[in-house]
This record gives C-alpha cells, structure tokens and sequence, in this order.
C-alpha cells in the first residue's frame, strides 16, 4: 500500500466515519445533524428569495425558522423568562413616584 501525502486526512475521515456508526459520537453528532436540516432549509429558502422565487422561499424559509425554533424552545423559553422577569422589574421599580 502506497501512502501518499494526501492519505492522512483520508484516513482521520474513515476512522471518524468508523467510530460514528460505532456510536461513539452519535449522542453529539445527532443533536448537531438535527438542527443542521432547518438551518439548510432557512438558507435554500433566503436563497430563493434572492433569486426571485419568492413564493417558494419565503414558505421554505418560514417551515425551516419554526421548525429551528422547535429544536431550541429548550433554550428560548428560559431566556424569554429571564427576559420577562428583568423588564417586570425595571417597570415595578420606574413605578409611580413616592412623595
């Protein structure tokens, strides 16, 4: 077997693939690969919005931006809270004035 300069990425490339059908990396590589389909599906629809498809795009674009908010309500309902909770406060101490 001949190895040539361009054979290690070739190799580091097989064992990755060998050791993600192993499942070693699966629980990583499987919450990565589910947010990468609506993040793709938001760029085809923004690229077909450019190229003057609109309708299509603009229904693209909005099924990929609900279905990414659907992956991460994990994280945007608590920051939503902490949002709600700052500005309920900012408001409870601008208040009415004490004399």
């Amino acid at each position: 077997m001949r190895y040539s300069r361009g054979n290690g990425l070739s190799l580091l490339l097989i064992g990755l693939g060998v050791l993600i059908l192993l499942g070693v990396f699966a629980p990583l590589l499987g919450w990565l690969f589910s947010l990468l389909l609506p993040v793709l599906m938001i760029a085809l629809g923004y690229y077909g919005i450019r190229r003057g498809n609109a309708l299509i795009g603009w229904i693209i674009l909005g099924i990929g931006v609900i279905w990414l908010m659907g992956k991460l309500s994990w994280l945007i309902g608590p920051v939503l809270g902490i949002i709600l909770i700052i500005y309920g406060v900012s408001r409870f101490k601008k208040g009415r004035p004490r004399y």
